[in-house]
């Protein structure tokens, strides 16, 4: 599947999102190492802290479902008239999972797309050493 794809199944997911209160809708596709993509939107709490961004949403769907390899991520904010790339949370969250040249599209509703990597989005990341992987 290629990254335009991805972008659009992401600019689907949107519509589904959840968000009454900043009326800022996002989608995320994430393609998994087995070909398959798990889509999801961010939803929203009258709570803002309990809110759940798309990407996070993807990730979390995709590792319940026993998928632990991924190959690319596509966002979509078609509420925003520019490319809106992951918060930072998201940032700390996807690169747990991702090597650095993981490749991460993102666009708005103009057109405009930015395609980039975890290690750009994320570039001094030293957390890595923690883990056992």
């Amino acid at each position: 599947m290629d990254s335009a794809e991805l972008l659009k199944l992401a600019t689907e997911a949107a519509d589904r999102s959840y968000s009454p209160y900043s009326k800022f809708r996002v989608g995320a596709a994430l393609l998994c190492d087995d070909g398959t993509v798990v889509c999801a939107a961010n939803v929203e709490n009258r709570s803002y802290g309990l809110t759940i961004c798309a990407e996070r949403s993807a990730m979390v769907s995709a590792i319940a479902q026993g998928k632990t390899r991924f190959k690319a991520l596509a966002i979509s904010c078609p509420d925003a008239d520019y490319p809106v790339s992951p918060c930072g949370a998201c940032r700390q969250f996807i690169s747990e999972f991702v090597e650095q040249s993981f490749p991460i599209r993102f666009g708005g509703s103009d057109g405009r797309v930015v395609d980039s990597t975890m290690g750009e989005l994320l570039p001094h990341d030293a957390l890595h050493e923690l883990s056992d992987k």
